[in-house]
């Protein structure tokens, strides 16, 4: 059984939310389910968050600057602060210190209720420490 953690952090790395989907889904699905509750000034997302319609715009109508890059087959790429992308490593390092937790690392619970239990369990002691 595959999953996939979709997951925001704030600007200190501290999670913010969680969405779940199955292994084989494009990172999108998990744009869908976060993006309505962001709250934010700018969203740093790696290369597959590149959709006009699906993300793109819907920051824009938000007033968040997307600092995301444009895919290597877009015939015009956008602009983005690279140094600002920088501060993208904040989310891959909660992940690391997420994947620190043997059961979620594992994918040790069966369902994806006590799944997505445990990975806020572990993200609470996260924050805390």
């Amino acid at each position: 059984m595959s999953t996939k953690i979709h997951a925001t952090v704030d600007a200190l790395g501290n999670p913010t939310g969680f969405h779940l989907t199955p292994g084989q889904a494009h990172d999108l699905e998990g744009a869908d389910a976060l993006l309505p509750e962001l709250e934010a000034d700018a969203l740093l997302a790696d290369k597959a968050y590149d959709a006009d319609e699906r993300v793109i715009e819907r920051l824009r109508h938000a007033k968040i600057e997307p600092v995301i890059p444009t895919k290597a087959n877009r015939k015009e790429p956008r602009p983005y602060d690279k140094d600002l992308y920088k501060a993208r490593s904040l989310i891959e390092n909660f992940f690391c210190k997420l994947k620190q937790f043997r059961a979620i690392a594992t994918r040790y619970d069966k369902t994806a209720r006590n799944f997505l239990a445990a990975i806020h369990l572990s993200a609470a002691i996260v924050w805390l420490n």
